[in-house]
C-alpha cells in the first residue's frame, strides 16, 4: 500500500490541483486528511477504496471538482449540507479548499461520525461541524443554501429525505457517473434541474456530472 505522505503520493496530487486550477499548497492539509483516514479505514473499514494512491482520485480529487460550482457559495459564507457523508466525501476536501463554505457533515453511523469529529479537531477545520444524525431526523429547515450527496441515493430519495434543509433558493448538487436521465424523470412536483454540468476528474476514467436541481 502507498504511503499517504510519499512524495510521489504529494507530486499526483499536487499535478491533479493544477489540472483542477487549484493551490496545489492544498495537498498537505488535504494528505493530513488522507493519513487520518488510511489509518483509521484499517479498522473501522470507512471507505471501501483502500489504497491512498486510489483515494487521491476518487476521493479528493472527484470531490474537488466540485469547487467551481461552490465557489460564490463560499465567498460569500454559505452553508453547505453534505448528506451520508460516510468519511467526508466531498465535505472535508471542499471545506479545506475553501475555508469560507460553512459545511455541515450529516452522518449516521456511529463509527464514522466519531472519524468525521476527530478529523475536524485534528485540522482544525473551524468552518465543519458534524452532525450525527439520519438526514430526514436533521432538525436544521432551511438552513443550507446548498444541500450535496456524492454516493447517496437517487435524485429524488435525496430530495425526499434532505430537501427540507434547503432555503428557498437552495440548490441540491448531486455527483452522479452519467447523465441520471431516470432519476431526473422521476423528480417530485415542485423540483427541476437547474443545470447538469460535466466533471473531468484527474485519474478517474468514467463520466462523471454534477446535477443541479432546484425548486420551481
Amino acid at each position: 500500500m502507498t504511503d499517504p505522505l510519499s512524495p510521489e503520493l504529494r507530486n499526483e496530487l499536487e499535478d491533479g490541483l493544477r489540472t483542477l486550477a487549484l493551490d496545489p499548497t492544498l495537498s498537505t492539509p488535504l494528505l493530513a486528511y488522507l493519513a487520518l483516514l488510511a489509518r483509521w479505514n484499517r479498522t473501522y473499514n470507512l471507505t471501501a477504496v483502500r489504497d491512498p494512491r486510489e483515494m487521491v482520485a476518487r476521493h479528493l480529487l472527484d470531490s474537488l471538482a466540485m469547487v467551481p460550482f461552490i465557489d460564490d457559495l463560499a465567498a460569500r459564507g454559505g452553508r453547505l449540507a453534505d448528506l451520508g457523508t460516510g468519511a467526508g466525501l466531498p465535505g472535508i476536501p471542499l471545506a479545506i479548499a475553501r475555508p469560507g463554505l460553512q459545511v455541515a457533515l450529516v452522518e449516521s453511523n456511529g463509527k464514522k461520525a466519531r472519524f468525521l469529529r476527530e478529523a475536524v479537531r485534528q485540522l482544525g477545520l473551524g468552518n465543519v461541524r458534524v452532525a450525527e444524525s439520519r438526514i430526514e431526523a436533521f432538525d436544521a429547515p432551511g438552513q443550507f443554501d446548498a444541500i450535496t450527496a456524492r454516493a447517496l441515493a437517487t435524485l429524488p430519495l435525496i430530495l425526499e429525505l434532505g430537501g427540507h434543509l434547503l432555503a428557498p433558493a437552495g440548490r441540491l448538487l448531486a455527483m452522479k457517473g452519467a447523465i441520471p436521465d431516470e432519476e431526473i424523470a422521476a423528480l417530485p412536483p415542485g423540483w427541476r434541474v437547474d443545470a447538469v454540468h460535466p466533471l473531468a476528474v484527474p485519474g478517474v476514467i468514467g463520466e462523471r456530472h454534477l446535477v443541479v436541481v432546484a425548486r420551481g
